[in-house]
Formats: structure tokens, sequence, C-alpha cells
């Protein structure tokens, strides 16, 4: 028989602790990769049997609305019986640690009013002895981890206590992970369908918009021919505000029909110079009526693209529109458009009133408006930046945007020649 001398005996403890330590870096580690909850909650349970020399554990989960704990995890042959149970907070030894947020040794459950004698009942159990510790989460209590009967009727240690506490709060971040990602999930859904109830009320709003809307025109237009000048100005108003209604419910339609992927292309070979000429040519009186000289200034030969012409010449459109409304009276715009390796670029220039460094991240959003509907002086919903960098990504291009509050703006578009395939493709169209 040998006797261990005195360092035999500390260096025995000292593989034991590392031993230790290296089971909870090794659950540590799983933590981050765990998919499986249950699993990993039970590695915890036999870590905490095995580190804490117990025969059992289990993990109790405080249940707020019930005030009462619920079994979270307990080894596999106690779960029948455990699982539907409740444990009171008042008469538990779990109970009286959510209630001081403190951990708890019991040597002798037998003279501790504070064992729930229940749980031996239901699961044919004889607990002896008892550890529990809190599961804490940024001050909450959220339960309690429990170790029971430590192996040969000794006393749990302030070591023991520090092991569980260690466990506990790799079973709270896992809680946490978990809470999270259902968070995350139900934001999604939420948003998914906000998304379809926006889109469904866009979609039917505009539908029932544009009958009314067209008899609207038609007959303004026809009272305004047969009423031979008279109340022209009246009539003007009217045809105007309703054309201007009518492009709203176009524009709102049009990005909706993208972001659902119910948008698609004509492609085919157009000009883009073409393009310029004819965007320019449609906003040459309302720049005159600013005093704004409007000009072009195209590099090269006819520049030529696959693409649809309709949806690149109303981002375009949608550009210059924008660079007139916030460019004061004297002001100048400039159009100007290259090749670019296997891309067309164009820019929108103007020297109006710029774009303060905080709204420019977000100008391409659906009715995102630089000024405050209580200050702003310009008209407008906020969609036409949005509808032209939806036309241009259909075509696989990208927009961009440079400003200086208070010096003027350019607004940048590069489209591929030939673009792989159009996108988004669908069987409908969005005119």
């Amino acid at each position: 028989m040998y006797n261990l001398t005195v360092s035999d005996e500390q260096s025995a403890m000292s593989i034991e602790s590392h031993q230790r330590l290296e089971r909870l870096i090794d659950l540590t580690r799983a933590l981050s990769a765990a998919r499986d909850v249950e699993a990993y909650l039970q590695m915890l349970i036999s870590a905490a049997v095995e580190l804490t020399g117990s025969e059992t554990a289990s993990i109790l989960e405080y249940d707020g609305e019930a005030a009462v704990l619920r079994f979270r995890a307990v080894p596999w042959f106690h779960s029948d019986a455990l699982t539907p149970l409740s444990v009171p907070l008042n008469s538990s030894a779990a109970g009286w640690v959510v209630r001081t947020a403190a951990p708890l040794i019991i040597a002798d459950v037998s003279k501790d009013e504070r064992h729930f004698r229940d749980v031996d009942a239901v699961s044919n159990f004889k607990t002896r002895s008892l550890l529990a510790v809190p599961l804490k989460l940024n001050g909450k209590i959220l339960g309690a981890f429990e170790a029971l009967n430590k192996a040969d009727d000794v006393h749990y240690t302030e070591d023991d206590v520090a092991i569980l506490e260690t466990l506990a709060s790799l079973a709270v971040t896992l809680m946490q992970k978990i809470d999270l990602e259902q968070r995350v999930k139900d934001s999604y859904e939420e948003v998914a369908e906000l998304d379809r109830m926006k889109g469904e009320f866009i979609a039917i709003t505009s539908h029932e918009l544009r009958t009314p809307l067209g008899l609207i025109l038609g007959h303004a237009t026809f009272l305004r021919e047969m009423l031979n000048g008279q109340y022209d100005e009246q009539m003007e108003t009217i045809i105007r505000s309703a054309t201007r209604l009518k492009e709203i419910i176009e524009s709102l339609s049009s990005v909706d029909n993208y972001q659902t992927g119910l948008a698609r292309i004509r492609q085919r070979q157009v000009s883009m110079t073409r393009i310029i000429e004819e965007v320019e040519s449609s906003f040459r009186e309302v720049a005159r009526q600013k005093n704004i000289s409007l000009r072009t200034e195209i590099s090269g030969d006819d520049l030529l693209i696959d693409g649809d012409p309709n949806k690149i010449s109303i981002a375009l459109s949608n550009l210059v529109k924008n660079a007139i409304t916030f460019t004061d009276q004297g002001g100048q715009i400039l159009i100007t458009a290259e090749s670019v390796t296997g891309h067309i670029k164009v820019s929108v220039i103007d020297n109006g009133i710029g774009i303060p460094p905080s709204d420019l991240p977000r100008i391409f959003e659906r009715f995102f408006q630089v000024e405050s509907h209580l200050t702003r002086r310009h008209g407008g919903m906020g969609l036409g930046l949005s509808v032209a960098k939806a036309m241009i990504e259909m075509h696989g291009g990208r927009i961009h945007a440079e400003s200086v509050a208070g010096r003027g703006s350019n607004f940048t578009f590069l489209l591929p020649v030939h673009p792989q395939q159009p996108r988004p493709l669908s069987q409908t169209a969005a005119e």
C-alpha cells in the first residue's frame, strides 16, 4: 500500500482542476455551434453530474405568468415524470434560489423544509443533499440549476458552486441565444406579413384608382375642348392634378412590382443617346420656366445598350425631374453619358441645394424626403429616386449619389451594355 505525500496530493488536485477546466472549455466551444438546444442542455446536465460528483442534475426555468418553476432539462429517465410538474417558488430549494438570487447548499434535505418533496415522489428518487445556483441574465433571474446527492454523502464545496455557476452561465447564454433567434424570426415574419399587406394594399388601391382617374382625365380633357377657352385655368388645374396623381400611382406600382418580383423588362437594343435627347427635350420647357440651364454632353458615337427603353427613360426622367425640383432659378443641370468598360455611365449633375450628409444614405428609400413634412417647400412623396433605383437595378445596373449641401448633387448610374439576364423576370409586367 502506497501513502500519498502532500506533493502527490497537490499534483493530483492540479490534474483534476486542469481536467475540469478543459471540460468547461469544451462546453464553451460547443455552445457557439449548438443547434440542438435539448442536446446541449443534456450536455450541461451530464457535465454537472461529472464535475460535481453528483448522482443527477436538472435545470428549472421560471414561468413568470404562472409564478412557478418548470423543469427545462432533466435526465431522460426522469423526463416523463418531471416535465409536467410545477415547482412552487415559496416551498422549494429552486424557488428559494430564484427569490434570493443566491446559491444554496443543503447537506441534509430531510432536515430542511425548502426541499420540495413532490419531486422525489413523482420521480421515485431519494434526494439526500442538494446544490442549487440561480440562472442570471443582466440581473434578471431566469431559473435555477440543481445538482443532487454528492457522492459518498460528502458536502458540496465552494468549488462545486463555482462549477455549477459556470455551467449555469452557459445555460443562460444558450437560453438568451434561443430567445434572440426567436425574436429575430418573429420580427422577420412580422415584416414579411406587413410587406405582404402593403403590397396587397398598393395593388388593390392602384387598380381601384386607375379607372376613376382615367375617367377624370378623359372627361376633363373633353370639357376643356368643349368650353373653347372658358375656364382654361381651372381645367388645367384639374388635368395637372389628376396627371400628378396618376404618376404617383404608377410610381408606387413600379417599385412594388420590382420588390415583389412581379416586374420584367422588355429587352432590346436601344440607343442611350436617343433616350437622353428625348428626356432632355421633354424637360426643356419646365427648365426654361425656372430659368435653369439644361444641357447634355454625350461622349463618343451613338451609345447602344440592351435594355428596356421605357424603364431606362423613367429612371433618367426621375433624376432630371429631381434635379429641376431642387435647383433654384438661374441654376444649371448637366446630363452626361459615356462608355466605360462594358457599361454605359450616365450622370445628372446640378448646382442645386444639395443633400445633407446624414440624409445621403437614405435618399433611394421609398417615401424618404430630405425635407420634413412640416418644413419642406418642394412637392413630391419621395418616390422618384426609389423608382429610378428600381428601374436601374432591374437591368443589373447600379446607381449612387454624391452631394455637397448648398453646392449641388451628382446622380450616376451604370448600366451593363449586355446584361446577363433581365431581372426580376415574371409573367406579369410592370407597365
